[in-house]
């Protein structure tokens, strides 16, 4: 759980979109300055492995993950460019045990109890909550953890400044992912003291809430 561990203490894991690698260092320096030393990487877009290649060579200290991976191929790729752990928005057992073969920790996304126990059967203990707002936020997480008590979250998807902090009070959510403070066009823009602003006002916030 060492991974896990760290990211719980960080708190909120900004969700990155990213056009343009040469903009992939001056965004981790942001992040770290503000306070919140890992980012997801999503691959949506092409840039998004050599994005991951440049932080982890550039920070090898950041925790830096890669996200919206659906295949092992994205996988690989991923893992060979230094990611140190893999998000997914839905359970692909193929994926998870390719990620466990390869022993880098995949947090694959679910909604439902049947989804949780596929997870808790591939020996999972943390997974992604997603779309979080979507499907009832919090509400939905606390009832279903009832039965699900070992299960920790890592809830995407309509979190943001105003909503955050109830997430994080919550003794089932290991960490948030969120995207406010890293938008898509602040990046483009190269509005890093934007970004790293967001970021520590964002570091504030959890540890107003878990001290």
């Amino acid at each position: 759980m060492g991974l896990f561990e760290d990211i719980k203490k960080i708190g909120i894991v900004p969700v990155v979109v990213i056009d343009d690698a040469d903009q992939a260092v001056g965004l981790a320096e942001a992040l770290i300055k503000g306070g919140l030393p890992c980012a997801e990487v999503t691959f949506r877009t092409a840039a998004a492995e050599e994005a991951i290649r440049r932080i982890t060579e550039a920070f090898p200290e950041m925790l830096v993950g890669a996200g919206t991976v659906l295949t092992t191929e994205q996988a690989e790729r991923a893992i060979n460019a230094g990611a140190k752990f893999i998000v997914a928005p839905g359970l692909n057992p193929v994926t998870v045990k390719f990620c466990q073969e390869k022993g880098v920790p995949m947090i694959p996304g679910v909604v439902t109890p049947s989804e949780i126990e596929q997870g808790l059967s591939l020996g999972l203990e943390v997974l992604k909550f997603f779309p979080a707002e979507a499907m009832g936020g919090l509400k939905t997480i606390s009832a279903v953890c009832a039965a699900y008590q070992m299960i920790r979250f890592m809830p995407t998807g309509g979190i943001n400044e105003k909503n955050v902090r109830d997430y994080l009070a919550s003794k089932y959510i290991l960490a948030c992912g969120g995207s406010w403070m890293v938008k898509k066009d602040l990046i483009a823009a190269g509005e890093f003291g934007k970004i790293e602003e967001m970021a520590r006002t964002a570091a504030e916030i959890v540890k107003e809430v878990r001290g």
